[in-house]
C-alpha cells in the first residue's frame, strides 16, 4: 500500500497552474488535436525499428531480489518489409512465485506504451485535470478511463501529460484493465512511462518502470519493472514495388509487434 501511495504523491505532485486555464470549448478542441497528433505518431512508429529490453524483479520483504526475468528484443523488418520480432538475449527466468499472462503481454505491447489515437478517443472517457510543468515542459493532464470493455481487449486506465505545444503525450501513469475470468487472481501493477523527443517532431516511449505490490487472494508479492526502448531507426527498404497490367499489389502492412510480457499471477 505504500508503495502505492508514494506513487499516487509522485504522479500528483508536479500540478501547478503555470498558464491561463482553457475553456470547455477549448479543452474539446485540444483532445481532438492531440488524438490526431497521437495519431500520426503510431503510424511513424510503425515505420521505426527498435530494442525492447524488459526486466522483472521479485522483491522479499527485506527488499532482497529473489527472482529474475529479462527478455532483450529487437523490433525489426524482414526484406519484405514485414515487421517482426527477433530475440537477442533471454536468460533463463528465476522467478519463483509469479508467472507471465497473455495479459501481460498485451500490456507490455499495447497498453504500457499507452497512444490515445482518434480511433481510440470514441472508446475513452478523457478529463481534464489542469496544467502542469514536467521536466521544464508545459503540459496539460488528462485523466483517462475506458467507457466498457470487451472481452479479450486490455485498456489503460490513468493520467496523461500531453505537450501543451506538439500536443503529443509526453508520459502516461496507470496500470492496465480489461475483463477477466471469472475466478482470475490476476493482478496488474501501476507503472509511468516517459517519452522522448526522438525524430524531432513525434514523442517515442523510451522508458517504462513499475515498483509495486501484487495483492493475490492468498499472498502479496513486491515487484520491480524496467522496460527500456531504445535505439530507434527509420525502416528504409530496397524492396521496390512492382504493379501489373491488371491488378497492383500494395506493400505489407507493418503490424504491432508481438513482445514478451512482465510476470505476474501465483
Amino acid at each position: 500500500m505504500r508503495l502505492v501511495v508514494t506513487f499516487a504523491l509522485l504522479a500528483g505532485a508536479a500540478f501547478a497552474a503555470s498558464s491561463v486555464e482553457p475553456t470547455l470549448a477549448q479543452i474539446d478542441d485540444i483532445i481532438q488535436k492531440f488524438a490526431a497528433k497521437e495519431a500520426e505518431f503510431a503510424k511513424a512508429r510503425g515505420n521505426y525499428t527498435y530494442r525492447q529490453t524488459a526486466r522483472i524483479q521479485e522483491i522479499d520483504d527485506g527488499g532482497n531480489v529473489h527472482g529474475r526475468y529479462e527478455i532483450v528484443s529487437d523490433i525489426v523488418f524482414t526484406p519484405e518489409g514485414k515487421r517482426t520480432e527477433r530475440v537477442v538475449r533471454a536468460p533463463v527466468s528465476t522467478l519463483q512465485v509469479i508467472l507471465l499472462t497473455p495479459e501481460d503481454e498485451q500490456d507490455l505491447r499495447d497498453v504500457q506504451p499507452f497512444v490515445l489515437t482518434t480511433g481510440e478517443i470514441p472508446n475513452y472517457y478523457v478529463r481534464y485535470l489542469g496544467r502542469e510543468t514536467l521536466d521544464e515542459i508545459s503540459c496539460y493532464s488528462f485523466a483517462v478511463k475506458p467507457k466498457k470493455m470487451e472481452q479479450g481487449k486490455r485498456y489503460f486506465e490513468g493520467i496523461v501529460w500531453v505537450d501543451d505545444k506538439d500536443l503529443q503525450i509526453v508520459k502516461s501513469y496507470g496500470r492496465g484493465i480489461g475483463l477477466l475470468k471469472r475466478n482470475s487472481d490476476n493482478q496488474f501493477p501501476k507503472f509511468e512511462t516517459f517519452r522522448e523527443q526522438i525524430d524531432g517532431k513525434n514523442w517515442f516511449p523510451t522508458y517504462t518502470a513499475a515498483n509495486d505490490t501484487l495483492n493475490f487472494k492468498d499472498m502479496s508479492q513486491r515487484i520491480k519493472m524496467t522496460v527500456k526502448y531504445e535505439d530507434y531507426k527509420q525502416f528504409k527498404t530496397d524492396v521496390q514495388i512492382k504493379y501489373d497490367t491488371d491488378e497492383s499489389k500494395t506493400p505489407p502492412s507493418t503490424g504491432a509487434p508481438a513482445t514478451p510480457p512482465p510476470a505476474k499471477k501465483p
